[in-house]
């Protein structure tokens, strides 16, 4: 019996730390991502493998002296609990269920208390081998459900096994199991204060690249119109001295003003479809069209899910400029972008770069510092230019 309880001890602390999996942002479905993605077919596989530790209760429940009754519902609750728990799992990595960024969905309630009464019914047949289920538990509170109920239940897991432990008979035999639950609470509560101040750090990058963003937004309208309207300020002074002394030259000269207003009205409207089009996956499809338009492929490789949101902004802004530089300059036949998790890279087949670097390349590279990034510009593999960003 004590090796049981010993395997029973493993068993708990192994299990305990399988739902993190759906927690971390970069593991949440994105709404880009396919539903036929390897992730979503098969990643309840990893809940699943580690029910293989409740054996235990399993075994218990073939040697149990209990009441037949008792043990007939021992083994529905616990066909129960792997359902539920499994269910859980996929609930929570699909669709964001998880509680530590985003509010848990009810479904989220209702399978927690189904595994705690699971739980419960199993203990006529199986005795103290039931605390084998409460690291599952736990876990599904820490990485599933609110800070509140991860504390709640922590406590509560530890109380109820400290209770077992120093107030049944032999109870010390599940003094192993309460060390392992109560270092299990510690890892739930690090790992998970870790992940929920990432995502907070991820979401305050994203406001400051957004922040950045409006402003050379604003400072791009500011120079272009305040440039323009300058000049037509000029030329109305002007027309109006000419109108009575020279109608031809006052005539050139508002045409001169009807060319300036058009060019600054079609400046405005680029810059607010720049803007428009900052999420990473329109501005591949943009990119892909204007390129196009000129005869050049575009290839992707990778998923732009594979970036947070704030990187796939500064991502976008950079595609952007890129793909400017080579409609004008590249000379190119094929374009390359390749997206990975931390690097995002665009490379052409045209004549590569010569000269001095332009105000492209060094706004890049400020759009690049703003959003944390390092931007790399070197030969591409074909022998045109290659644009790598690396976080």
């Amino acid at each position: 019996m004590t090796d049981d309880l010993t395997r029973d001890a493993a068993a708990a602390s192994a299990a305990g730390a399988v739902p993190a999996a759906w927690a971390s942002p970069g593991t949440q479905r994105s709404p880009h991502r396919g539903a036929g993605s390897p992730w979503e077919r098969f990643g309840w596989v990893m809940a699943a493998v580690w029910l293989v530790f409740l054996i235990y209760p399993v075994l218990a429940l073939l040697r149990s002296d209990a009441a037949q009754g008792w043990i007939m519902t021992g083994w529905i609750a616990l066909g129960a609990f792997i359902v539920i728990y499994v269910a859980g799992f996929m609930n929570g990595m699909r669709f964001g269920g998880g509680g530590l960024t985003t509010p848990p969905k009810p479904i989220q309630w209702v399978a927690f208390g189904g595994m705690i009464a699971c739980a419960a019914l199993t203990v006529p047949g199986v005795g103290g081998t039931a605390l084998g289920f409460l690291p599952f538990i736990m876990s599904f509170a820490s990485y599933g459900l609110t800070r509140l109920a991860h504390w709640v239940t922590f406590a509560g897991s530890v109380s109820i096994t400290a209770l077992v432990v120093f107030l049944t008979p032999d109870g010390l035999r599940f003094l192993s199991i309460l060390a392992i639950i109560a270092l299990l609470g510690v890892v739930n509560t690090v790992s998970t204060t870790l992940i929920i101040r990432s995502a907070e750090a991820e979401r305050l990058g994203l406001e400051l690249a957004t922040s950045e963003g409006r402003e050379a937004v604003a400072r791009d309208v500011h120079d272009l119109v305040g440039h323009s309207l300058t000049v037509v300020s000029l030329k109305a002074q002007l027309v109006r001295r000419l109108i009575d002394s020279d109608p031809e030259r006052a005539k050139a000269e508002l045409a001169d003003i009807e060319s300036l207003t058009a060019e600054a009205i079609a400046g405005v409207r680029a810059t607010v479809a720049g803007v428009r089009s900052a999420a990473l996956i329109e501005q591949l499809a943009s990119c892909r069209e204007a390129l196009r338009a000129a005869d050049v492929s575009m290839r992707v490789e990778g998923e732009a899910s594979a970036l947070s949101p704030a990187q796939s902004l500064t991502a976008s802004w950079i595609l952007r400029e890129a793909t400017t530089n080579v409609l004008r300059h590249a000379d190119a036949g094929e374009v390359v972008v390749r997206i990975a998790p931390g690097g995002f890279s665009v490379a052409d087949d045209g004549r590569g770069m010569s000269g001095s670097e332009g105000n492209g390349m060094r706004g890049m590279r400020e759009r690049a510092t703003t959003g944390g990034a390092m931007l790399t510009v070197g030969a591409a593999a074909g022998g045109g230019t290659r644009v790598e960003v690396t976080w």
